[in-house]
């Protein structure tokens, strides 16, 4: 998929819910929206891949109430999405484990996957029980004595579901915090951060092209020099 690789960490839900006497299922309910505005904008912005992280292996020490009303409402939407996703191009493909999901959200993923496997706009990955860390562990326990950089990306794609991607360009995390907490290590190693203040449900289009703007703005250089960098120490 042509364009940029953007990954979200959409931070902030809960507190965004505490903040307005809310439960904290309604701060998932308007993150939930929050997902809708940003997929909608990205073709428009240069993007081509979206990686969002919804939810992390470690989040499962959350109250057993919490974990099951997300796995819920994760299912409710895929099934109720997934003949938009399918009407606007948008692909879709879940990154992480999926032995510890129940089966029944199993089962929606392989159909939302199945039924927008041709989209061409966007792909829009979402990482639920991932963990970057354990990603690269069981990878290394799949690789042989002759690893190189481009077979362990083969068996990163192996171990989390996912088709290969390139590498993330811009990475974006709400609601103040500046971590990566175990998201994309591997994929992240020259992504361009940005830390928004915004707690996630408030996030929307106008925050996306913020950001977009910003790293359009960056100095790109991979370790080496740019072209401008090379001829003024010429």
């Amino acid at each position: 998929m042509s364009g940029l690789h953007v990954a979200i960490i959409m931070d902030g839900n809960g507190r965004w819910a505490e903040a307005q006497g809310l439960q904290r299922a309604a701060g998932h309910r308007e993150g939930a929206r929050a997902v809708r505005r940003v997929v909608e904008a990205a073709p428009g912005l240069g993007i081509g891949t979206v990686t969002l992280y919804a939810f992390s292996s470690d989040n499962w020490r959350r109250p057993s109430e919490e974990v099951s009303w997300l796995m819920r409402l994760f299912r409710t939407h895929l099934r109720s999405e997934r003949r938009s996703l399918t009407a606007n191009g948008v692909r879709l493909n879940v990154v992480g484990r999926r032995d510890r999901l129940p089966q029944e959200l199993r089962s929606e993923i392989e159909a939302t996957e199945r039924a927008t496997q041709n989209g061409e706009q966007l792909w829009l990955r979402v990482a639920v029980d991932y963990s970057a860390r354990d990603a690269i562990v069981r990878a290394a326990q799949l690789a042989g004595p002759d690893i190189d950089r481009a077979r362990f990306e083969r068996l990163l794609t192996l171990v989390d579901h996912s088709a290969p991607v390139e590498p993330v360009d811009l990475l974006i995390r709400s609601g103040g915090e500046r971590r990566l907490s175990d998201f994309l290590l591997w994929e992240c190693a020259y992504a361009e951060l940005h830390f928004t203040p915004r707690l996630w449900p408030d996030f929307n289009a106008e925050d996306l092209e913020a950001a977009i703007r910003d790293f359009h703005q960056r100095d790109r250089r991979f370790g080496g020099l740019t072209s401008d960098r090379q001829a003024g120490a010429a």
